[in-house]
């Protein structure tokens, strides 16, 4: 079954006119993998075809409001995780426990938490990865290529805002500036 979703993953990107990076060397089986832009529902699609396409086991965090039947059923097989995000409600402890008892763990994200234009990414994911003790590794939907790209890992030190300045710097080396609020 893994083939056959990932042959048919494969068509799908050619037919959207997309290409790919294989999975990087830097690889591990546990990490938060953040990916930036997200501009359009389509993200999701490129995401979760890219998983299907590397066969990777990868939980990709889908707002609540999506997990409706049937669509439930098709994100909860594609590897979906509904996220609720009007209220905190201990869902990064949730998460850093969730790492704690698996062997491998991949959790994909994106920090904008929305299509919509934010001035400041959400640090949850940065969060979890320090509480996990796991790297962020950082994807980045290059709408302009067309291309999926991994640009780099860091794993995750002393303060959230010196790793912050680190994955804006490997976004702007790759051409994407993320958006970081009063941190410059």
């Amino acid at each position: 079954m893994k083939a056959i979703l990932s042959i048919t993953g494969r068509l799908l990107y050619k037919c959207m006119g997309w290409t790919y990076d294989e999975l990087p060397d830097y690889w591990t089986d546990k990490c938060v993998v953040i990916g930036f832009p997200h501009t359009a529902n389509m993200d999701t699609v490129r995401a979760l075809t890219y998983i299907k396409i590397v066969r990777i086991n990868a939980r990709l965090l889908v707002k609540a409001e999506w997990f409706f039947f049937p669509m439930s059923i098709l994100l909860k097989s594609l590897g979906g995780m509904p996220v609720k995000r009007d209220k905190a409600c201990g869902f990064v402890e949730s998460v850093v426990k969730e790492f704690e008892k698996r062997q491998s763990l991949i959790l994909a994200l994106v920090p904008e938490g929305t299509r919509k234009n934010v001035p400041s990414i959400k640090t949850g994911f940065w969060h979890i990865a320090k509480g996990a003790k796991v790297p962020v590794i950082c994807w980045y939907l290059d709408n302009e290529a067309k291309r999926t790209r991994w640009i780099g890992k860091i794993d995750p030190g002393e303060t959230l805002e010196e790793d912050l300045l680190k994955i804006k710097k490997l976004y702007k080396n790759a051409g994407f500036s993320i958006p970081l609020g009063n941190l410059t």
